[in-house]
């Protein structure tokens, strides 16, 4: 029996996905969340297998304390998902400083934290798994989304270092790399208004932003199906290093990282070109 810790505990989200499955597993979960309210009914229907604590990822108080309390109750903390996370539009010209370090606190530092808090407890018991829920951002460039994708791509460099990092006491590090998915996500969209102060990317963001709307509802990922594709690639006898979920963000991943090894091959006289002549 493992004791999950899992972020973003957010109805039809992934986090509540992952505590779904985990606890048909037979296993126990600590869910956190910002409105604990919204898990009450669903942490009664669990009994002692399930915690919920409010969370606010950005607050290191408040993650120290609800590790601590996790591992009071359970033990220990066997699987750590650091799934709290958002996306922000805008321009990269045109976002304020403010709303781009917001954007980092939660999305990058608040990963960061919460990894350092779990694991003391991870590397005295030599094992663990580590869930780090990326996005197809993380390896493909969004338009209209700059600062999200620059905050993935270093949860992703994080996740890469960090797994060679934590190998020697036994702990496994995953990064999870969605496309769309129906989740709540995209709802947000419509009640948030476009703050954009440059008119030449108005344009651009408005149909950044209407395209997100429009496809509410209508993302071909399905969350509960994803955290099992996870589940597995965590079971497999040699798991893999970071997993793409979903048809259309792995097509658009291999075609990136075709392109890019394309583009590698074809410099390669002008990249190697660039040392010192043989003998110098």
């Amino acid at each position: 029996m493992r004791t999950w810790y899992i972020t973003g505990g957010t109805p039809g989200g992934f986090g509540m996905a992952y505590a779904d499955a985990a606890l048909e597993s037979g296993d126990r979960v600590v869910l956190t969340t910002r409105r604990p309210g919204e898990l009450g009914e669903w942490a009664a229907r669990h009994g002692d297998k399930a915690l919920v604590l409010p969370l606010d990822v950005t607050d290191t108080q408040q993650i120290e304390d609800t590790v601590a309390e996790a591992e009071r109750r359970f033990g220990g903390i066997d699987v750590l998902v650091n799934n709290a996370g958002r996306g922000w539009f805008g321009s990269l010209e045109g976002t304020d400083d403010a709303a781009v370090r917001r954007m980092f606190e939660l999305n990058f530092f608040a990963v960061r934290a919460v990894t350092r808090a779990v694991l003391p407890g991870m590397r005295s018991r030599r094992s663990g798994w580590i869930v780090n829920m990326s996005s197809v951002a993380g390896r493909v460039g969004t338009v209209g989304f700059g600062y999200y994708t620059a905050a993935k791509y270093a949860v992703e460099g994080f996740t890469e270092v960090l797994r060679e990092e934590v190998a020697p006491w036994g702990i496994k590090v995953l990064a999870v790399e969605p496309g769309a998915f129906r989740t709540r996500a995209y709802a947000g969209f419509a009640d948030e208004p476009v703050a954009e102060s440059i008119p030449e990317y108005r344009a651009m963001i408005d149909g950044v932003r209407a395209f997100m709307v429009s496809q509410d509802g209508k993302q071909v990922g399905d969350p509960d199906r994803g955290v099992r594709a996870v589940i597995a690639a965590m079971n497999q006898e040699e798991p893999p290093r970071r997993l793409v979920l979903g048809g259309p963000g792995y097509d658009a991943v291999a075609q990136h990282l075709e392109a890019m090894l394309t583009e590698l091959r074809d410099q390669e006289a002008l990249a190697r070109g660039a040392g010192f002549p043989p003998g110098r």
